[in-house]
């Protein structure tokens, strides 16, 4: 393989002849010399400016509608993605992408989980994959190649515009590699109950690829700790039993004892402790799998326990509110995704 044609550190001192594009507001076809076209009007900031003076920043999301963000022909690869939107977006917005022409979306999450802000609040994220930076600067390196079509979508569920919506997104035309394959996201949602305390991460996964990462946006809704559940990856035929159990919640996202507090590093971290007064406790959680992919074959299912202690130190199970995005990639086709939850379903409490 080619390795100028991907990004990574290493080959950043090998040339190549791939084209750099990028989509914005300012040039929302990406083409090669037609960014900074729009003509202000009188209410523009850039009114006695004119033309190329920064007139068309960002974008208003129309209620309850879509819109297109990029749609691009390949072969190529998107190399980073920034995005800023008042938070009222996180939740109620949807990010779709869908590849060489699939019906069905490779990626389909709520905007703010997507870049691990769950619970539709806004925290600093500082890692290698996802960077959010003040104040609510989305950030994704995530890799995605397509050979043929790469089209991304929004959609505003709420039942009003939401103004202001800046975007950039830049990639690289360049051919692809036959076994390089497609960046897959899912989001989901359980309340966990005491006769069946787990979350399900990820299920019905058919096909060849490596796990790639997880963000989790728990809701505690009793007292006490709540972190002592295992994550278990059952591959390429596990039923019963797992072939990946971990230790617990914390020890996955690469903490310790109870966490203590939080943190944010290069491949994991856990940037989100928030217990307000008259508020349940929430917590953000994140690991990538980049320098330790984990290997499907035919198939994969990922689950997490939610687990606190009695007083006595037995396990006990908990009824707690746990949504999660799991990422991997995989050669397509992919399984069709559950029906995603409604908008009322993905409020926060």
């Amino acid at each position: 393989m080619d390795f100028a044609q991907f990004p990574f550190i290493s080959s950043l001192p090998i040339v190549s002849k791939a084209e750099t594009r990028s989509i914005s507001a300012e040039n929302p076809t990406g083409k090669k010399g037609e960014g900074a076209q729009a003509i202000p009007d009188k209410l523009s900031g850039a009114s006695k400016l004119g033309v190329g003076w920064k007139v068309r920043p960002y974008i208003d999301l129309p209620k309850e509608d879509i819109v297109t963000l990029a749609d691009i022909k390949g072969p190529g690869i998107i190399q980073h993605i920034w995005i800023t939107v008042d938070k009222i977006a996180y939740r109620d917005c949807i990010v779709r992408f869908f590849w060489d022409n699939e019906k069905f979306p490779s990626i389909e999450v709520p905007l703010g989980d997507f870049f691990v802000n769950g619970h539709g609040l806004r925290y600093n994220v500082n890692s290698f994959m996802i960077a959010v930076n003040p104040s609510g600067g989305f950030n994704s390196y995530w890799p995605m190649p397509f050979k043929e079509r790469a089209l991304i979508i929004i959609e505003n569920q709420r039942s009003e515009d939401i103004p202001g919506f800046f975007y950039q997104i830049t990639y690289s035309l360049i051919d692809i590699p036959e076994n390089a394959a497609y960046l897959h996201a899912q989001w989901r949602r359980t309340v966990t109950t005491r006769n069946y305390p787990e979350h399900i991460i990820l299920d019905n996964i058919k096909g060849l690829g490596h796990y790639v990462g997880t963000m989790l946006a728990w809701i505690q809704l009793s007292d006490s700790w709540w972190g002592e559940g295992e994550v278990k990856f059952f591959i390429d035929g596990d039923t019963a039993n797992p072939t990946i159990c971990g230790t617990g919640t914390e020890d996955y996202f690469g903490g310790a004892w109870c966490f203590g507090e939080t943190y944010s590093t290069t491949f994991l971290g856990y940037p989100l402790s928030k217990k307000e007064p008259g508020e349940v406790p929430k917590h953000g959680l994140y690991r990538w799998h980049v320098l330790d992919p984990i290997r499907f074959k035919t198939d994969l299912r990922v689950t997490i326990q939610a687990l606190g202690l009695w007083p006595n130190g037995k396990y006990q199970p908990l009824t707690d509110d746990i949504s999660s995005v799991a990422y991997w990639y995989q050669m397509e086709p992919h399984s069709q995704f559950p029906e995603l939850n409604s908008l009322e379903e993905r409020w926060s409490r």
